[in-house]
């Protein structure tokens, strides 16, 4: 258990694919479908080894756009993808279960789809983990991270002296975080990042607590 005296932050916002479990440990399950209509296709630039590994990281609708999927293509995964949930058992990150015990609030910031998002958190059984659940979807909405992170600074009245942002893409969460000004841990169990000055780094949640 986290002694309440030692910790400085009245909240933690984490980001969940990457970052609460491995999306390696369901994509071959997950998006089998997509990637068969992908490789079927071909109607895209790149190496498909390329796009499935950034499709194991990132939302789709940014790879489609960056990997000139056609027009058709990408309206048959759009259609895929909008209805597409995960039934089965997940796991989150060996860890996990230590961020329940820090006395700080909660929040879940997550872009994807949304019935595929919240399939994943049913599956990982963490929906009671959070004061807060927010799904980014692409197709529905033009919000950001940043535009979520900004509200609940504000709906509850954090300075961002008080939050920490957590997650595994230094392009989006870590990126938007930032430009708040709102401190962040990159959290890189593929251990691809090494420490520095301007960005603190765990590779297990247990970790979590030293900078907090």
């Amino acid at each position: 258990m986290i002694k309440q005296e030692v910790i400085r932050k009245k909240a933690i916002i984490l980001d969940l694919d990457n970052t609460i479990y491995p999306v390696s440990s369901i994509g071959d399950r997950l998006f089998e479908s997509l990637f068969l209509i992908i490789l079927e296709s071909g109607e895209y630039t790149g190496q498909f080894e390329q796009i499935r590994f950034e499709i194991m990281r990132r939302p789709f609708q940014f790879i489609a756009d960056e990997f000139s999927f056609s027009e058709s293509l990408k309206a048959d995964c759009f259609k895929l993808l909008a209805n597409l949930t995960y039934d089965e058992k997940m796991q989150p990150f060996e860890g996990y279960e230590t961020l329940l015990t820090i006395p700080c609030k909660r929040f879940l910031v997550t872009t994807g789809y949304t019935q595929m998002q919240h399939s994943k958190i049913r599956q990982l059984g963490i929906e009671n983990d959070f004061e807060a659940i927010f799904i980014i979807d692409p197709d529905k909405s033009g919000l950001t991270k940043r535009d979520l992170f900004e509200k609940i600074l504000a709906d509850y009245n954090f300075s961002v002296d008080d939050v920490l942002v957590v997650g595994d893409d230094l392009n989006s969460e870590i990126l938007h975080a930032k430009a708040l000004g709102i401190e962040t841990v990159l959290y890189d169990y593929l251990s691809q990042f090494q420490e520095s000055e301007d960005q603190k780094v765990i590779r297990n949640h247990k970790d979590l607590h030293l900078y907090l």
